[in-house]
């Protein structure tokens, strides 16, 4: 998955260039530990929320590459039907909440998804499950949902108030903070008073620093999150220390900005998780894996370059919601 990751975001970034995927993508690569291990400790039933850059979770969580990468270019075979693009891209049957364009703003979604698993019906029909004569049946869990964000949602207010909500209620969410060390051009350094693990103290959350270059740790680190909080612990938050090899976004490239020193970046890259991953592995073994991997990515390419796009007569579809029933004791 590693592999798939990052080969799918050099390929996005060469379609860019060709003009084929239109505004521009954030590319993913170097972060790919993180959406890899922290999806990989995930159930069937779990939800989560990504980000502006989000190709990787949602690659991770298991869209298929062609669907995704038709997406990107705004085609009907997308897995959003072309209209969510980059930014927007989701997958419902997997639990992909969507990514998002605002900065914070999958936390409350998260949230808002671990409060309706976790209602009371859902709860009364666990504690029957565990108490009542179906004894040997395994006591039903409530899914756990989890918020992907960056360094630059420490301040944002809607997270603040994600994490006191999620502390409040005990609900089963975990916040990974993908921490980059940029917001955009903004270092950290120069933004964020305290720490990422501070945040989630102040709401007596527990919290891990983790490696976020290093799959395994960021591996071990999730799935004791996600099991503390699918057994009732309530939510947990990740703080995972990595980096973006490219720019925040594909237009930097032409506003040529100079905010990170080559030194920076050539540190960073001697850190790079895949070398690290590949290393665990047998060397023939590494070799198949990139030809299966270049396999799926040139299909993906072919079936997304063919892909039709949306026929502009359609444009209104799916902007308003039908067939919605009101609240009991609400007037129609």
């Amino acid at each position: 998955m590693l592999r798939l990751i990052r080969g799918f975001e050099e390929l996005a970034l060469d379609l860019v260039k060709s003009g084929a995927i239109p505004g521009g993508i954030h590319p993913y690569i170097g972060q790919e530990a993180v959406a890899v291990g922290v999806c990989s400790a995930l159930g069937p039933g779990d939800r989560l929320a990504s980000t502006h850059r989000g190709h990787g979770h949602v690659l991770a969580r298991g869209t298929a590459p062609h669907r995704l990468l038709a997406e990107l270019l705004g085609r009907v075979g997308g897995s959003n039907g072309g209209r969510g693009g980059s930014m927007h891209a989701a997958d419902l049957s997997l639990g992909i909440l969507g990514a998002n364009g605002m900065v914070g703003a999958g936390a409350p979604i998260a949230v808002g998804a671990a409060w309706a698993a976790a209602s009371p019906e859902r709860v009364s029909a666990e504690r029957a499950t565990a108490d009542g004569p179906a004894a040997g049946h395994p006591v039903r869990r409530a899914p756990v949902a989890v918020a992907f964000f960056g360094d630059g949602a420490l301040n944002q207010g809607v997270l603040l108030e994600s994490l006191n909500l999620a502390a409040m209620w005990r609900l089963p969410v975990l916040f990974v903070c993908e921490d980059n060390g940029y917001a955009t051009t903004l270092p950290a350094a120069t933004a964020v008073a305290g720490s990422a693990t501070g945040r989630a103290a102040a709401f007596g959350i527990p919290a891990e620093e983790v490696d976020g270059m290093d799959t395994e740790a960021v591996h071990a680190a999730a799935l004791r999150a996600v099991q503390r909080a699918r057994d009732g612990g309530g939510p947990g938050f990740l703080a995972c220390r990595t980096y973006r090899y490219e720019g925040h976004h594909t237009m930097e490239r032409r506003m040529k900005l100079r905010y990170r020193s080559p030194e920076e970046v050539g540190a960073w890259r001697e850190r790079d998780p895949l070398p690290r991953a590949a290393a665990l592995l047998a060397p023939a073994a590494v070799a198949e894996l990139d030809r299966s991997v270049a396999e799926q990515l040139s299909a993906a390419e072919e079936f997304a370059l063919a892909s039709a796009h949306p026929d502009p007569a359609g444009a209104l579809d799916h902007l308003y919601a039908d067939g919605l029933r009101p609240r009991a004791g609400v007037a129609p």
